[in-house]
């Protein structure tokens, strides 16, 4: 018996194995999501202070030099935070935010004024004239005053000019006067305690070089924390910023999730009951405008969401995405759609074609519907979402067209009309492909290949499309499985080429995430999958 032999008789057993698990892992992944995961409940539904901006609907942006934010909408958000925080945080005085430090004060609330400070001077010096107004009329309001957010880690000022507007600051008012950023900047920069009254680090366990596990992350920041006190004796340390996002990029270990924030709010506000500390967390509310900067995990960092819900409890367990039995619905539809696509013109008889068209169907709608869920986080425009939507359409037609073909084999694997001993060259756009399927599987193996040399060299805030190509690289790899009676043409050069570089690339990011990411081998698995029918068929060829 030939070793050609002996794979064409694990081909169709291998198809089966393919197709059952698509179909498994999506039903699974979808139950997972669905799942009440059991969390430490929080001491309390009171937060000490929490970042607060108000650009949280559609369109709207600090970056937009006409951009304002009337006191009513400032009163009205002001007033329902009350209820959880004693004290709120904000960035600069401009576009309407002057008003804080006023209505927080009719609602019990203390302020952290912050002063926007970039490269522009002008600017710069707006911003410091209004605090001062701000601080000589509202004294009584303000917890403190933040000249600066991070400016040294944007390398937008030096620190001789940031200890400047620090200690002008300090100088003009009986308000503590401190400056924040990343701790690491401050390790960098430790001269600039002298002009403050207090040192306000960051401390962003998903965001740091080395990312942190959730079940770690609070001992993290608890470590840092006591770190810098040491390395800063006599000086208050005050955590600025400390949370977790609920959707975007997995980081090595680091997920964003939804589960995720709630276990970290929850193991945090523990933490923090144990120890005399004062802390902000960020944010209030999500922030879609921090999507242009920091890719879809930008805008997923509140507590509430951009209406103003709250985004998880505080006790009992949590549930990453309540709407998961609709997924498991797509995918019954999609199989529905499959079967009575596979009964147009068919040329085979037999329950195992009707099988397989079922099993595509719904691994493709399962997939699929993951492909909506992350559009819906990560889309920001209607160019996005025509894209996103498009793509998506295609992927599925790509599945439907190759599910076909694949019961075709399935049902009759000797069928003269699919099968052919000898393939000849099929010309479309003037470009001989080996067969029908080609210029399909070339567009997908171009498309994953353009994203992953973006994920490689400017990965930092994408996310991992899994759902998009997992539809056309699974149902590439069981028809090629199952082509195990034809005499495959060589593989034009480029595609070749493409699937070399597919396996180098997704083996790329999972270097880079150092093997730690479940994701990133997701990731890889996908672009091998994609590779393999050519790779396949290119040993073939020559063989």
């Amino acid at each position: 018996m030939t070793l050609h032999t002996s794979y064409a008789r694990l081909a169709r057993p291998l198809a089966w194995i393919v197709l059952v698990l698509a179909a498994v892992f999506g039903a699974g992944y979808w139950w997972s999501l669905g799942r009440p995961v059991p969390l430490p409940d929080s001491p309390t539904t009171r937060i000490a202070c929490v970042s607060y901006a108000p650009f949280r609907f559609a369109g709207e942006t600090p970056f937009d030099p006409h951009a304002f934010v009337s006191p009513e909408r400032i009163d009205a958000d002001l007033k329902d935070l009350s209820t959880r925080f004693d004290c709120v945080r904000t960035y600069s005085m401009g576009q309407g935010l002057g008003a804080v430090p006023e209505i927080a004060g009719r609602y019990g609330m203390k302020v952290l004024m912050g002063v926007w400070l970039g490269r522009d001077p002008a600017a710069n010096e707006r911003e410091m004239q209004l605090a001062l107004a701000s601080a000589k009329k509202h004294a009584a309001n303000l917890r403190g005053i933040v000249v600066g957010n991070e400016v040294l880690l944007r390398g937008e000022l030096t620190e001789k000019a940031l200890a400047g507007y620090i200690a002008r600051m300090n100088a003009a008012t009986d308000v503590p006067v401190t400056y924040a950023d990343v701790w690491e900047f401050w390790q960098a920069h430790p001269a600039l305690a002298k002009v403050t009254d207090y040192v306000t680090i960051h401390i962003l366990p998903y965001w740091e070089d080395e990312p942190v596990a959730p079940a770690q992350a609070v001992r993290h920041v608890a470590d840092v924390y006591q770190r810098m006190k040491a390395e800063f004796p006599g000086k208050a340390v005050m955590i600025g910023e400390t949370g977790w996002p609920s959707q975007g990029r997995t980081r090595r270990q680091a997920s964003a999730s939804l589960v995720n924030e709630a276990r970290y709010m929850r193991q945090f506000l523990n933490y923090a009951a144990t120890v005399d500390m004062p802390y902000n967390v960020i944010e209030a509310f999500d922030q879609p405008w921090k999507r242009d900067l920091e890719g879809t995990v930008g805008g997923y960092w509140g507590i509430f969401d951009v209406q103003g819900r709250p985004k998880f409890a505080m006790t009992g367990p949590v549930v990453e995405e309540p709407r998961w039995a609709w997924a498991l619905g797509a995918g019954g539809v999609l199989a529905i759609v499959f079967v009575g696509a596979g009964a147009f013109r068919r040329r085979w008889r037999g329950a195992a074609g009707w099988a397989s068209l079922a099993l595509a169907g719904f691994a493709t709608g399962t997939a699929l519907a993951a492909h909506a869920r992350l559009l819906e986080f990560a889309c920001r425009n209607r160019l996005e979402w025509a894209v996103g939507i498009a793509v998506g359409v295609a992927g599925a037609c790509t599945a439907l067209s190759l599910a076909r073909a694949i019961a075709s084999r399935l049902a009759a694997p000797v069928n003269t009309a699919d099968v052919a001993p000898t393939p000849t060259e099929r010309r479309l756009l003037g470009i001989a492909w080996t067969d029908r399927f080609t210029p399909q599987r070339f567009f997908w193996m171009f498309v994953l290949a353009l994203y992953g040399i973006l994920m490689v060299f400017n990965g930092r805030y994408r996310d991992f499309p899994i759902g998009l190509f997992a539809m056309p690289a699974v149902a590439f790899l069981v028809l090629a499985l199952l082509r195990t009676r034809e005499d495959p043409l060589k593989p034009l050069l480029e595609e070749r080429l493409l699937a070399v570089w597919l396996v180098l690339l997704g083996g790329a990011v999972v270097v880079q995430e150092v093997g730690a990411s479940a994701v990133a081998w997701g990731w890889l698995l996908l672009n091998v999958a994609m590779a393999l029918p050519v790779l396949l068929a290119w040993r073939r060829a020559r063989a």
